[in-house]
């Protein structure tokens, strides 16, 4: 065979596999942008909707705004149910992702730091934990809260059930971020005089930050969209925005846009959250499996 024909066979070989892997990522890209235009879609065409006067969504409902309407969302701004519910969101967020990022931590550090008996099996009941979500419990909760913890209609009643249903997860992404430290800077420590609670909070916690920053994310997002608790235990004034979108769609069933307007304003919160802290939830997550 001669060099000029081992040479050819060589260029062959070593474009087919480039060619496969062009393919491959091809049919990537193309996956990628179905489920981006199926995720965002919607929340496009809500917006867009919300820009739009009702006549337009009857008589072009896929069309673009012509012209630009902005009373919709005015209008759901200037009035004061939505700022109400707007706050008891926050409030009930807040509350949840306190408790669930401090508890969690604090559950987690003990079983990624210290070797005791039962530890793996202690880890095992929060792995469980993420098997049962909060509609399988509700009824049993809502007897707790309100009967034998006096807590109904209140925004503790509702947090402290959602932070301790998010406690699971938050367990289960942070211990190993803390399993994944070196030994060494804790001993070290130990060794300067440091006690066993200034390791955790000068050492430790800043260097698992990206798995507290996802988990205290996914807390509070979690916290923003819940809808079946809330439904349970708030009554009136106390409801959440979740809440709030269904009482504006029924009360105003006949005016699809202003409903449009109401629930794109009501995603902004969390959607913000999401996406300015993404690259941190990845490096999180991507921590959290690879310890």
């Amino acid at each position: 065979m001669s060099e000029r024909q081992r040479a050819g066979m060589s260029v062959t070989t070593n474009l087919a596999p480039r060619g496969k892997r062009g393919g491959n990522n091809v049919l990537v890209y193309l996956i990628s942008l179905i489920v981006v235009a199926i995720t965002v879609g919607p929340v496009l065409y809500g917006a867009m909707g919300g820009f739009r006067t009702n006549a337009q969504l009857a008589e072009k409902p896929t069309g673009l705004p012509d012209p630009w309407v902005g009373t919709n969302y005015s209008g759901v701004l200037s009035g004061g149910s939505f700022w109400t519910y707007a706050v008891n969101s926050t409030v009930i967020a807040v509350i949840t992702t306190g408790v669930a990022v401090v508890f969690g931590v604090m559950a987690a550090y003990p079983l990624a730091r210290y070797r005791f008996k039962g530890r793996e099996a202690l880890f095992m009941v929060f792995v469980l934990g993420l098997l049962f979500p909060a509609a399988v419990a509700v009824i049993p909760l809502f007897i707790l809260v309100t009967r034998d913890l006096g807590m109904g209609n209140t925004w503790w009643g509702v947090a402290l059930p959602q932070a301790a249903f998010a406690l699971p997860l938050t367990v289960v992404i942070l211990r190993p971020f803390l399993m994944a430290l070196p030994r060494e800077l804790e001993e070290a420590a130990l060794i300067d005089g440091a006690s066993r609670i200034g390791v955790f909070w000068r050492i430790m916690l800043p260097l698992s930050m990206p798995g507290v920053i996802t988990v205290a994310v996914l807390a509070f997002v979690t916290s923003w969209n819940a809808y079946i608790l809330p439904l349970l235990l708030l009554q009136g004034e106390m409801r959440t925005l979740p809440l709030g979108v269904a009482d504006f769609s029924t009360e105003h069933s006949a005016d699809t846009a202003g409903v449009l307007a109401f629930t794109t304003i009501a995603m902004i919160p969390a959607l913000v959250l999401f996406l300015a802290l993404q690259r941190r939830i990845v490096s999180g997550l991507q921590g959290a499996v690879k310890g």
